[in-house]
């Protein structure tokens, strides 16, 4: 019974994370609405998805050991998004209200580290880790670009709960760094290695709580 009970929460840990992950997404997915902090906010929004991404995608694919289940994580994360993305649309939010994040090409990444090094966990945190960190912010201004022009859909559809502290002031666009996709790898690259390892981290101690 204790057996079960330890597997059964850990895999309701596993679909907590990746409903933490939609709800993160439609705080932090929204700075298509920051108008005049566009690219500050997307710049934060890419080590927030990128790390919060690795940590779970991580954490699942050791624990089964199988090569393929970091993509199968992203793809819960997504289908959530859409959920919540239909949700807001049948409240009247137009389509481009949340832009559903590129999880999928990262993490398929992360597992494809992760099968050519044999299964090896140091190199899917540090080689695999880099990947997600540098991918991520690059696959997200792709689709951004497809979609309609953010300005316009800010304008025309203002944001109820704009937040005070995110109150735009002046234009930033530009005035401390010309590139947030750069600058969201960068700081991703850097950061999702340790976030990596702590995923890894939470495998071990996952399965020294299962055998006690």
């Amino acid at each position: 019974l204790m057996v079960w009970l330890r597997r059964t929460t850990h895999y309701l840990f596993i679909v907590v994370v990746a409903v933490n992950s939609t709800l993160l997404t439609i705080n932090a997915g929204d700075y298509i609405f920051y108008t005049d902090w566009a690219w500050t906010s997307f710049v934060v929004f890419s080590i927030s998805q990128s790390t919060m991404l690795v940590v779970g995608a991580i954490y699942y694919m050791l624990f089964t050991g199988v090569p393929g289940t970091a993509t199968y994580y992203a793809t819960i994360m997504t289908i959530y998004t859409w959920v919540a993305k239909g949700a807001w649309f049948a409240l009247g939010y137009p389509y481009d209200f949340i832009v559903v994040p590129i999880w999928i090409p990262s993490a398929m990444l992360m597992d494809l580290t992760y099968w050519a090094t044999r299964r090896n966990k140091h190199a899917a945190i540090i080689i695999g880790g880099t990947l997600v960190g540098l991918s991520f912010p690059l696959f997200n201004m792709v689709n951004l670009l497809l979609i309609r022009d953010p300005l316009e859909v800010a304008f025309k559809y203002p944001r109820p709960t704009l937040p005070a502290y995110m109150t735009p002031i002046e234009p930033q666009v530009g005035k401390f760094y010309n590139s947030p996709v750069a600058l969201g790898s960068g700081a991703g690259a850097v950061l999702t290695v340790p976030i990596a390892a702590l995923g890894a981290k939470l495998n071990t101690w996952t399965y020294r709580w299962m055998a006690a």
